[in-house]
């Protein structure tokens, strides 16, 4: 009893320990080795991410450690802990979700290797930016759910009856989307949210959720997805059900990704609000920042646009 007292003890000081030491600092050099922890590939978005990323180390002069986790929280942990054996000087990491990946970043910091989450961050109630981390790069989740929800209550007349297809369970862009989305919604007491269920970011997972969401609720008139992928997979399954997306049922989404914007254009969607993927540069620019002994913001905020009908044409080109 006494020993397991102690052992708890030990375990308490040493995350206290972890938690509270200063963040690792990162020296000033010609050359490093940088980490990168992808969390899958099985997308556009994270295509263009991880692109960005291999871009970059060319023209920041990186050694890249790449990794891909493959959907898997798990493994992405394994990746993190990985880089930390090889010595990498700096990891940057988009956690898969919000929790499982904590430890990870604390043990990074005890090893002396600076975090910078990018486009996902972990549960702010135990970790914050600047103590366990040193930032996040990234878009403002809950406004990008806000902004959609603004255009649809404008195009809607404040009217609709709604699926919601969310991302992955437990992710910090699935969080925050719903509930920008979702608040903004409860204001308009014309619009109600029918059904809202996981397609984990994915095309073909978002087609199945709305089949089957489809068949348990067809008066629904507005579909809201967390991301393009899943809300290209709703069009499909709205055609294959003889509905007519944009005209039958609304899709409003987040990303900006080439597919969605083709099909604004072809006027099956409304609207998608932006998230960049191009996160290298900005990478590279913070990172170095930090080496120069900067004190890094804790949110290095990137800026989104709104792709409706009237500009999609004209940014097609530049999509990905």
């Amino acid at each position: 009893m006494i020993r397991k007292t102690l052992l708890l003890s030990c375990a308490i000081s040493l995350a206290s320990t972890m938690a509270f030491a200063e963040l690792p600092a990162l020296a000033k050099k010609d050359h490093y080795k940088v980490g990168f922890a992808q969390t899958e590939s099985n997308n556009p978005w994270r295509i263009a991410e991880t692109k960005s990323f291999k871009d970059t180390a060319k023209s920041c002069n990186w050694d890249l450690v790449y990794t891909d986790a493959a959907g898997s929280a798990a493994k992405q942990v394994s990746d993190v802990d990985s880089m930390i054996a090889q010595g990498v000087d700096i990891i940057f990491l988009p956690p898969r979700e919000e929790k499982p990946l904590l430890p990870a970043v604390l043990r990074a910091k005890a090893q002396g290797i600076p975090v910078m989450l990018v486009d996902r961050s972990v549960d702010a109630n135990v970790a914050k930016a600047g103590r366990d981390y040193v930032t996040f790069l990234g878009s403002n989740f809950i406004q990008q759910g806000q902004l959609a929800a603004q255009w649809l209550i404008k195009n809607a007349n404040g009217k609709g009856k709604i699926i919601e297809l969310e991302g992955t369970t437990g992710s910090s862009p699935a969080n925050d989307r719903r509930k920008g989305f979702d608040d903004e919604i409860a204001k308009n007491s014309g619009m109600t949210i029918l059904a809202s269920q996981s397609g984990d970011f994915a095309r073909d997972k978002g087609r199945k959720v709305t089949e089957t969401l489809l068949q348990a609720h067809p008066d629904v008139d507005v579909i809201y997805a967390h991301n393009d992928e899943m809300a290209i997979g709703a069009i499909q399954a709205l055609e294959a059900a003889g509905r007519k997306p944009g005209k039958d049922v609304l899709i409003v989404s987040v990303d900006g990704t080439r597919d969605a914007l083709q099909a604004i254009i072809d006027g099956k969607m409304g609207v998608t609000v932006e998230s960049s993927p191009f996160f290298g540069p900005l990478a590279c620019k913070t990172m170095k920042r930090y080496a120069n002994g900067e004190t890094i913001e804790p949110w290095v905020r990137v800026t989104d646009r709104i792709f409706t009908i009237a500009n999609a044409a004209k940014h097609i080109d530049e999509a990905y």
